[in-house]
């Protein structure tokens, strides 16, 4: 698998990166292990947690595999801070000191003394923006991490916060942004792409198959073991699933049955393939419906059919 630098860093990612969301919930061990194993065997480097994860049964998952079924040195480790669940409520919190001891906290869940990419997880207005960057000029001279990230910022918070880290000596420089973009989602085209190339941010999509729905299953109606099909999430996906989505869905699948490939094949190299992108973040419960994605590496769209799935899901979104 091709690698790319990470923004305007030495770093260098697989350019499509592990998600692990559903390790320690509806991911067990047995399909963690091969998820991972299988990602590495094919050349993938980039895997992403966070502490919010599962409660941190995703970063518990994930560190009892490192040194154990892959080599730490093999994988690019990055994880999030600043969300978490307090009596099942959903808190967000990004002061100076919540954001360093759950950094403490997942690093004794992952077994390592530094995690490679350490991303803040959202904006808050709670804490200035000064407080929040300084957590992560302190986890890097600490040792805690190589390099940090932010994640779920707007355009002007994006180019606000890496503007502050390249204003003064001393701050550290932001690696990377992780957002939502896929085919039914492309609102970052406005403000956050251009905001994270004019400052030198490599993007991490987060969802690049539009929380599933690119992939066509539901276009016969809502799955009983799908996302869509829990009540928790169900609002989540059926955000996609207006006349604009399923006018997005039918082209994918279109592109799809002329290509031969799968439709989740062509939502994600569209994605990897946008200006900015350096790494598409792909969730998977099983190691089955991870293959898929495995297999796009020597895939690139047609101008023509990237053009005309351009043209569908333009506009309004």
């Amino acid at each position: 698998m091709q690698r790319r630098a990470l923004g305007h860093t030495g770093l260098r990612v697989s350019r499509l990166g592990l998600g692990t969301m559903t390790w320690g919930g509806d991911t067990d061990e047995h399909e963690a292990r091969e998820q991972l194993t299988n990602f590495l065997d094919a050349g993938g480097n980039l895997v992403d947690t966070a502490a919010g994860y599962t409660d941190g049964r995703s970063e518990e998952l994930l560190g009892s595999l490192l040194g154990t079924a892959v080599p730490r040195d093999e994988v690019v480790l990055a994880t999030k801070a600043g969300i978490s669940r307090r009596t099942g409520a959903r808190v967000l919190d990004t002061s100076r000191g919540t954001l360093l001891r759950t950094l403490d906290a997942s690093l004794r869940r992952l077994g390592v003394d530094h995690v490679d990419l350490w991303q803040v997880h959202v904006w808050t207005d709670e804490t200035p923006i000064e407080e929040t960057l300084a957590a992560l000029d302190h986890a890097v001279s600490s040792g805690r991490t190589s390099y940090v990230g932010i994640s779920n910022y707007n355009g002007w918070q994006t180019a606000q916060a890496a503007t502050w880290q390249r204003a003064a000596v001393g701050r550290t420089p932001l690696a990377s942004t992780q957002v939502e973009y896929s085919l039914v989602n492309r609102k970052i085209e406005a403000e956050v792409l251009p905001a994270a190339s004019a400052m030198g941010l490599g993007v991490l999509p987060w969802s690049p198959l539009g929380r599933g729905v690119l992939t066509g299953k539901y276009r016969g109606g809502t799955p009983s073991d799908s996302r869509g099909g829990s009540h928790i999430f169900a609002n989540f996906v059926e955000a996609y699933l207006d006349e604009r989505g399923r006018g997005i869905i039918e082209a994918t699948v279109k592109a799809a049955d002329g290509l031969g490939w799968s439709p989740l094949q062509v939502a994600l190299v569209w994605v990897r393939d946008r200006p900015g992108v350096s790494a598409p973040i792909v969730g998977a419960r099983t190691a089955e419906q991870l293959k898929d994605a495995l297999e796009i590496e020597d895939k690139t769209l047609p101008e023509e059919i990237c053009g005309a799935l351009n043209d569908v899901s333009g506009g309004l979104w």
